[in-house]
């Protein structure tokens, strides 16, 4: 498929129906239809690597954007959209079909998956350049907190990773004995791992749970040693096949040697495994283990975000493993400066980020009102101007908890069904675009 601009639609092709959601989406319409420069932005990820001389035209990068924007305002999977988007009229006039036969399910997640991270961030930085020339979101007021975007994860119980890595490596050895036929001989596992798995959940007392996951342990071995005695048979073939093959163990085997090692050191020998060194998905292993609060444990990654007063989302950084909120108070600062060219007046930010340290570098960054949820031992006059700014700010910050909670209701950031880190980080970005296109129509002039 290639991508391409898509012509000028009647307004006769598609009736507008009398609805306010049918008039929010008419207007976020018409703000991507006068900045269709952001179309060249979508375009070049989806054009590359694909020919543009042969092959079937497909869906343009137009359609391909709005009904990204769909997706995430209507909290669809793929099936459900590419059935909507035949079904409703209001969903075929915004995505620009005209007469067009809707996509189905595997060209839509092809196409809007290939849209990278960087691009739906360039996009939304070009929406808030336009809100604040039009005055809509000025920047000078900031509110800062962190939430947890979830990763499409099971709980990463040791012995169900270790289901799971069976399960994979067997799935590995009859596609090689397909391939090789019996010259790759293995037993299957799958079934008494299982049954050991349940036993581990409903064994009571430790030795009992340790006597069945050693029993788990050595079937494990045993399907990784047919595995490895089945590498150089595949890698004589040298096939296509088999390179894919050899990449894919390879990946399985060293997760799945983590997860031996920190369940022998965890259950075994009775040692607290860090969380940096746990593995909690063999499927998505980039899932950073994260303690929010010493309430629950959250199997995601750890987002930082700034709203402004417009409840416009200003930034979002998707953190790598868990730092602590005091890490994060300057440096989300200083990505404020860069984009907006100056620090913010006021900043009203959790009570995590408060240090002093933290108050006296936002002081000398520029910012003149910094005031934490929590004082942590600061007097009110040190971090505002007056005790009224300081009430003034602290209630402007609870305003972001809102926020957060209409953005993972609304827009799906509690968890993402995308696979892998650089397609998690797009999600995140692409919800919050579409997040800020909603919001900016309801702020414009004339809004409903």
């Amino acid at each position: 498929m290639r991508a391409r601009r898509t012509a000028q639609v009647g307004l006769l092709d598609c009736p507008v129906v009398d609805h306010p959601a049918a008039a929010i989406l008419e207007q976020v319409s018409a703000w991507l239809d006068e900045h269709r420069e952001v179309l060249g932005w979508v375009s070049g990820d989806i054009d590359r690597g694909v020919s543009s001389s042969v092959g079937r035209q497909g869906l343009t990068c137009e359609t391909i954007l709005r009904c990204a924007v769909l997706k995430h305002l209507w909290q669809q999977g793929y099936r459900e959209l590419a059935f909507t988007l035949r079904d409703s009229l209001t969903a075929q006039r915004f995505a620009r079909l005209g007469g067009c036969r809707a996509p189905g399910k595997s060209a839509l997640q092809a196409l809007i998956s290939a849209i990278r991270p960087a691009t739906w961030e360039r996009i939304n930085r070009h929406l808030l350049r336009f809100a604040q020339t039009e005055g809509i979101e000025t920047g000078e007021t900031v509110r800062i907190d962190s939430t947890v975007t979830e990763t499409h994860i099971l709980s990463p119980e040791d012995s169900r990773l270790l289901l799971d890595g069976v399960r994979v490596l067997t799935r590995l050895l009859k596609e090689a004995r397909k391939h090789l036929g019996t010259a790759v001989v293995f037993h299957d596992h799958r079934r008494a791992c299982k049954r050991r798995a349940l036993e581990v959940r409903s064994r009571r007392g430790a030795k009992r749970r340790a006597q069945t996951y050693r029993r788990l342990l050595r079937l494990v071995a045993r399907t990784t040693s047919y595995v490895k005695a089945a590498k150089p048979q595949v890698g004589a073939t040298r096939e296509p096949w088999a390179r894919s093959w050899e990449s894919r163990a390879e990946h399985c085997m060293e997760l799945l040697e983590r997860v031996v090692d920190q369940t022998r050191r965890r259950v075994l020998q009775g040692e607290t495994v860090p969380a940096p060194e746990k593995v909690a998905s063999l499927f998505e292993p980039h899932t950073d283990i994260i303690r929010k609060g010493g309430r629950r444990t959250y199997y995601g990654h750890k987002i930082n975000l700034a709203t402004g007063k417009s409840g416009l989302v200003l930034d979002v950084v998707v953190e790598s493993g868990n730092p602590a909120d005091s890490e994060r108070c300057l440096p989300m600062l200083k990505r404020h400066v860069a984009h907006y060219g100056s620090a913010p007046e006021r900043a009203a930010l959790d009570g995590g980020y408060g240090s002093k340290s933290n108050l006296e570098d936002a002081k000398a960054l520029g910012v003149v009102d910094v005031v934490f949820h929590k004082k942590g031992g600061f007097k009110a006059d040190q971090m505002a101007r007056s005790s009224w700014i300081y009430g003034q700010l602290k209630r402007f910050r609870a305003g972001i908890e809102a926020g957060i909670s209409y953005l993972k209701r609304c827009f799906g950031l509690a968890r993402c069904n995308w696979k892998g880190l650089t397609r998690f980080r797009a999600y995140v970005h692409s919800a919050v675009l579409a997040h800020n296109l909603i919001r900016l129509a309801r702020l414009q002039p004339g809004s409903t």
